[in-house]
């Protein structure tokens, strides 16, 4: 049985203790992955802090070189680390899977390398001139989740590295050997101790992000463990960057064509399986088109394979792990407990913790699965009979990460959106990140942003210096 191991100071490194970690579509064992303890953290991040001040002190243009380097590295080897993600974390080969997920890798890795965060003269008149500066903050503590382990980690890493800090990054305990992999491999391009790992479950988390070499946390996750994550910081005052996922709405306006959005509706919703922090998670539908668009999107779902990711054909995979599993199952239920129409697509395999896709028609605000982040490849549709009671709808809950209205007029749709609570709200799309469009959460999901300029802003600190003339 193979042995992953966690990257420090640019050295692969043994662990006392190990995790077996299995195929979520066969159950097959795909190898030990390291468990570390506190000690282990206190390496890393020393480590971090060591080759930090060095690393700060390499010339703009050069780090961004070795940044367009990784660039390289993840494209040269992203059959491999694709492979890896599909037998780890469910997601298919193909379609918006693995290789997609790759693709997106090398895509936010070269955006920041190409980017240049320069000096600002902000005020300057006949007697002073002050200039904003943009410096590293230092160590970074990443945390990235198992839903789409590799990408989120560049968005988390890339940005950090690329602007003179070192990164101590914690993959999910439920999908780390993708991103282990993926570090050694980033690492053969850069110095060491600039990208560290540790491995294990929250409560190295916790110790990671309260240590007091600490200068920034990154975090995607679940709101409950950002709040823990909020004390954390505390111990070290590390500013944080935090996505707590969401449960984005999407309003339909009356009289838009069914057919035109359905497959948009549906990837927008069912994206890895419905696991991603900004996929439709509630749906809402005039009452005049409930039916087309019920029977567009069934269309749609009937036409889509399920199965293991690794057979080119599928294009949904399974749920990660058993707590999601077992949480979309118990979702589902209640709705059909309390009336819901369950109307389930698609031939699902014996093995694994696969679910069927799923439109749950008739659904209602204040039932658990529209009012529950679902996380998994079930949909509630909910019919409004006026714009306004779905826009109070879409804006009643805490969670504020994305939404989006689908309209014919798009002068109609721009006015529906500016009033959604959600740091980003498309129109006739959903999801549709940019690397250079910045991202993040509203309310309860989360603050601080991501990607492009704003991105890099992120990760540093500023300095003023005002010169008197």
């Amino acid at each position: 049985m193979q042995t992953y191991h966690n990257t420090v100071s640019g050295k692969q490194t043994e662990a006392a203790d190990h995790q077996e970690i299995f195929n979520p579509a066969t159950g097959d064992s795909l190898g030990l992955a390291p468990l570390n303890n506190e000690h282990d953290v206190n390496v890393a991040v020393e480590a971090a802090r060591m080759a930090q001040d060095a690393w700060a002190r390499v010339s703009d243009q050069e780090r961004r070189e070795i940044v367009a380097n990784v660039a390289q590295v993840l494209e040269e080897n992203s059959e491999y680390l694709a492979g890896l993600v599909t037998q780890e974390q469910g997601k298919p080969l193909s379609g918006p899977g693995s290789r997609f997920e790759m693709q997106a890798c090398v895509g936010w890795t070269k955006v920041p390398s190409s980017l240049e965060l320069l000096p600002e003269t902000v005020y300057e008149d006949d007697t002073r001139k002050d200039v904003l500066y943009r410096y590293p903050l230092g160590v970074v503590a990443a945390i990235a989740p198992w839903n789409w382990p590799l990408m989120i980690a560049i968005w988390q890493i890339i940005p950090a590295i690329r602007m003179g800090n070192t990164v101590v990054l914690k993959p999910s305990e439920y999908t780390p050997i993708a991103t282990l992999e993926m570090v050694r491999l980033i690492n053969q391009v850069l110095p060491p101790g600039v990208l560290n790992t540790v491995s294990g479950d929250g409560r190295i988390g916790a110790v990671l992000t309260s240590h007091p070499d600490i200068n920034k946390i990154m975090f995607t996750g679940s709101e409950s463990t950002g709040r823990r994550i909020i004390e954390a910081s505390s111990q070290n005052l590390a500013p944080i960057t935090l996505e707590l996922g969401g449960n984005d709405a999407a309003i339909i306006m009356p009289g838009t064509e069914a057919a035109a959005i359905s497959e948009g509706l549906f990837w927008g919703a069912f994206l890895n399986a419905g696991q991603t922090c900004a996929c439709i998670k509630r749906l809402y539908v005039h009452e005049n088109d409930y039916d087309s668009v019920v029977t567009a999107l069934s269309d749609v779902a009937s036409q889509v394979p399920i199965g293991d990711g690794m057979v080119e054909s599928n294009l949904i995979g399974p749920l990660q792990n058993a707590m999601q599993y077992n949480k979309v199952k118990e979702l589902v239920a209640d709705a059909r407990a309390n009336g819901c129409d369950v109307m389930e697509f698609g031939d699902i395999p014996s093995t694994g913790y696969f679910l069927p896709l799923t439109l749950v028609g008739n659904a209602r605000d204040g039932q658990k699965l529209v009012d529950e982040e679902q996380f998994g490849p079930a949909l509630p549709i909910i019919r409004y009979s006026s714009l306004d009671d779905a826009i109070a709808s879409a804006n009643r809950l805490s969670a504020a990460l994305g939404a989006s209205v689908w309209a014919n007029s798009l002068e109609q749709a721009e006015t529906i959106a500016s009033k959604l609570e959600a740091g980003t709200v498309w129109v006739n799309q959903h999801g549709a990140i940019h690397p250079m469009v910045p991202f993040g959460g509203n309310k309860a999901s989360g603050y601080g942003v991501e990607f492009g300029m704003e991105g890099l802003k992120g990760v540093t600190q500023s300095r003023v210096i005002s010169i008197k003339k």
